[in-house]
């Protein structure tokens, strides 16, 4: 495996965990860091190759910005040993955070759709503050959708940086305490409340909510690339895909899963969504609910399933196993809290930050955590 390379736009230094300096470097040189036995180990300028212990920091001077593999990032990295690999943690101010993950969430926008910007940065900093100081692991969020996608200094512009600046500090609060604000690209027509999509309870301020536009048959979403979207399989191809990902979200006895015969939608939440698929095959019927549906029905190459808003056409084959199942739906992603693109349609129609908050978090409350 490669060791990643250090670099920063100003002059460099990297510290041990007892804050002595095991190395500096100007702009124009790098530092290769890799591990073995989760035991850094420090090449500089293509020399020999030494032990520099279990952690390192890795600190530009001045409002000098740090690089990764050519990536590049504010604040500093702190370097882990872990086992063979080098786990590589960007310590930076929230605020400073932010200014790379607006746009990935949100893309690049317009003057014209800057409350949405706005809205994106209070979420994905009421996202952020409600899972600081996370005792179970050396780092607080991960890049990814998982958490939010994060990009860097690479990923930002002008009219993002703006909004957060505009709206810096500001978090959702809900019954005194900060949210956790959950977001998605689009609704399809109404949001979802938590106990439709996921195995836990609901929260007061996460309910469905409606995105048409009042006094027509339009949605503010309905702009969205996947508002309408279409996905089919092939009855050997649907099978090949339950076989792989079924087992991690349905108790299943050890063997194949079987042939898929049919798919059947069975119930659906007060969003319209549906509450739960039955996948029958030559081995077994097994019923898979709420958002784990996403995860099984996937394409061939893996992608999720845009979202559970949909409708199934099943036909079968002649032998009784199934020949194609198409769905047809509406939105993208889980459903709970924000629509993205809903938020850009109401900036579009000249709502501000605070009220597309409140449409999507109904009795929450805009406040200054810091």
């Amino acid at each position: 495996m490669a060791r990643p390379v250090f670099s920063a736009t100003s002059p460099w230094q990297l510290v041990d965990a007892d804050g002595r300096l095991v190395a500096r470097g100007d702009s124009s040189e790098t530092v290769s860091i890799g591990a073995a036995n989760s035991v850094l180990r420090l090449t500089e300028r293509g020399a020999s190759t030494r032990s520099a212990g279990l952690q390192l920091m890795f600190a530009a001077t001045g409002s000098g910005v740090v690089s990764v593999n050519g990536r590049r990032y504010r604040g500093e990295l702190a370097l882990v040993g872990a086992d063979s690999a080098v786990q590589v943690i960007n310590r930076v101010a929230v605020e400073a955070y932010l200014r790379g993950v607006v746009p990935r969430e949100l893309g690049v926008r317009g003057p014209n759709e800057r409350a949405a910007l706005e809205a994106q940065a209070v979420a994905a900093r009421s996202y952020a503050v409600t899972r600081l100081g996370n005792a179970s692991r050396s780092y607080d969020l991960v890049a990814t959708t998982s958490d939010q996608v994060y990009g860097g200094v690479d990923a930002e512009n002008a009219l993002a940086d703006a909004a957060i600046a505009a709206t810096e500090g500001l978090v959702l609060m809900y019954d005194g305490r900060v949210v956790s604000a959950p977001y998605y690209s689009t609704c399809g027509g109404s949001s979802a409340a938590p106990s439709e999509l996921w195995r836990s309870g609901n929260e007061a301020f996460l309910k469905p909510v409606s995105d048409q536009i009042p006094g027509s048959d339009r949605y503010y979403c309905d702009a969205a690339p996947r508002f309408r979207w279409e996905r089919t399989w092939r009855g050997d191809t649907l099978t090949a895909v339950v076989e792989r990902y079924l087992r991690a979200v349905a108790q299943i006895a050890p063997g194949p899963v079987g042939t898929v015969r049919g798919v059947a939608v069975e119930g659906r939440t007060a969003s319209g969504r549906v509450a739960a698929i039955v996948v029958d095959t030559d081995r077994g019927q097994y019923r898979v609910r709420g958002n784990d549906i996403r995860y099984v029905l996937r394409s061939p190459g893996g992608e999720l399933l845009n979202s559970t808003y949909f409708s199934p056409e099943v036909v079968p084959a002649a032998d009784g196993r199934l020949a194609r199942l198409t769905l047809r739906g509406l939105g993208y992603g889980h459903g709970v809290g924000m629509c993205q693109w809903g938020a850009i349609g109401r900036a579009r129609a000249g709502q501000d930050f605070r009220t597309i908050l409140r449409t999507y978090f109904p009795g929450t409350s805009v406040a200054r955590a810091y």
